[in-house]
């Protein structure tokens, strides 16, 4: 059964989220998967290019004390500007509970075995399709893909039992994580008079600070 609404009569201080901010971070997505948020691991992600910003919606995969890892086509278009800039943000919302996490920091791709090990754990469907897709490029019209599709499908057909070889990680394709400078929980209050707290790594652990908001 879905969680209520976070009562935002209530207040949020650096004490309820713990010296952990990726502990907390954890609470807060388990919340918001309970909650029923639709897609709760949908995240934000800009990235700059020759003073350009440009943003998109990519999955998160895992957040951890290495930081926030997804995964992309190393050759589209926020690949090449992660390769030129290797600088992100990202920002996660959860409206039901009137929460969001924002973080930004360097952006590093993952190693290989993390990549392989991912990509052995998708539908062969997605596999077909990252493979197919050029992503960013632009291309002369639907059926362009959806051939190279086809002709993967006959490449690589999906075995009776599954194969999570089939088809293999394309050398274009693999994980990123941002390993943030900062960490901002937001929680929404009433009359705009929201909850901000914003954690900074330091020698000794991390140490936030209240905003305002």
């Amino acid at each position: 059964m879905a969680r209520p609404p976070i009562d935002t009569d209530q207040p949020l201080s650096a004490e309820d989220l713990g010296p952990d901010p990726i502990a907390a971070f954890a609470t807060w997505f388990e919340l918001a998967t309970e909650a029923g948020e639709p897609q709760a691991n949908a995240m934000a992600l800009a990235t700059e290019r020759d003073g350009q910003p440009q943003v998109r919606m990519v999955l998160l995969h895992r957040a951890d004390e290495r930081g926030f890892t997804f995964f992309t086509n190393y050759e589209s278009r926020k690949g090449e500007e992660l390769t030129l800039n290797p600088r992100g943000a990202l920002v996660i919302h959860w409206p039901l509970l009137h929460r969001q996490v924002r973080a930004a920091g360097t952006v590093v791709r993952s190693s290989h075995e993390e990549s392989v090990a991912y990509w052995l754990g998708r539908p062969w469907g997605s596999r077909i399709a990252s493979t197919a897709s050029h992503q960013s490029s632009v291309i002369p019209n639907r059926a362009d893909l959806e051939r190279r599709v086809h002709d993967l499908e006959q490449q690589y057909p999906e075995p009776p039992a599954p194969d999570p070889e089939i088809p293999p990680l394309p050398n274009f394709w693999g994980g990123y994580r941002l390993i943030p400078d900062w960490i901002e929980f937001w929680q929404g209050r009433r009359n705009r008079l929201h909850d901000r707290i914003v954690f900074h790594p330091q020698s000794e652990g991390w140490h936030p600070h209240r905003l305002d908001p």
